[in-house]
């Protein structure tokens, strides 16, 4: 039986274990008691993570306060994940808030063993494999605009990686020749691992989130003959995974420092 909370924190920590080295190989990846820290220091606040793994309840108000020390001898600013399935019935929000940090949004992490799954088809796009630097710095432009980053963030967390062009099977939906939706997934730990899902602002709701998530689940699956996948989401893009085979498990919170 998956516990599908533990299986969340370890395709977090193993997947940007590898994202953040990526991004940097002098990066802050540390697994410290209780908190693992995932922090390349960069401009793509993502790629600056600390999560707490620790279930102990007396122990949790200690490593929210060591998570956010970690937080403020960094250049840049991040996010504190917190999983709120390690910790029913606890007021994270209280924990952090005596820790300095304050609840910055929610989010959902998503698995299930629905692959293989048809080739996809959109009638309003085509789909093209991320192989050059020009369509890198595409997706990493939907993602910056769809979450409402400055341009650089983004360039900066993936611009020029190899890891993005070999490594992840990374995919744009393109309308009418523009790129307009992108996302990836990478093996990790055992599990497909979609990451970055975007769509620009004022193309949602057309089903093109859908489409190139498909997409790039149809590809590393057949690549890797591996059958489930998992994800993290956001509220936006939360309603929909369900439709591709992806059931919810552990509410995510997010926090960053106060100020």
């Amino acid at each position: 039986m998956i516990n599908l909370t533990a299986e969340s924190v370890e395709q977090l920590t193993a997947g940007w274990h590898a994202m953040v080295l990526d991004r940097d190989p002098n990066a802050d990846v540390r697994d410290l008691p209780g908190v693992a820290v995932r922090w390349a220091d960069c401009l793509f606040p993502f790629w600056n993570c600390v999560t707490v793994t620790e279930t102990s309840p007396d122990l949790l108000p200690q490593r929210f306060a060591e998570a956010a020390d970690v937080m403020r001898a960094k250049q840049n600013t991040g996010f504190l994940w917190v999983f709120e399935d390690l910790a029913p019935g606890v007021d994270l929000d209280a924990l952090a808030d005596a820790a300095g940090l304050a609840y910055a949004f929610p989010g959902v992490g998503m698995a299930g063993d629905l692959l293989p799954i048809p080739e996809p088809t959109h009638a309003e796009l085509t789909f093209e494999r991320v192989t050059t630097d020009e369509q890198l710095l595409a997706y990493a432009d939907i993602n910056s605009r769809a979450y409402g980053f400055p341009l650089e963030a983004g360039r900066d967390g993936i611009g020029g990686s190899a890891l993005w062009k070999n490594g992840v099977h990374a995919y744009l939906g393109l309308k009418d020749g523009v790129p307009v939706t992108c996302a990836g997934a990478v093996e990790t730990a055992g599990r497909l691992f979609v990451v970055l899902v975007a769509t620009e602002p004022g193309h949602e709701r057309r089903g093109y989130g859908e489409a190139v998530t498909r997409k790039a689940l149809f590809e590393a699956g057949r690549a890797t003959g591996i059958t489930r996948a998992t994800l993290h989401a956001t509220v936006a893009g939360a309603p929909v995974y369900p439709r591709i085979g992806f059931a919810p498990n552990s509410p995510i919170r997010f926090y960053a420092l106060k100020g």
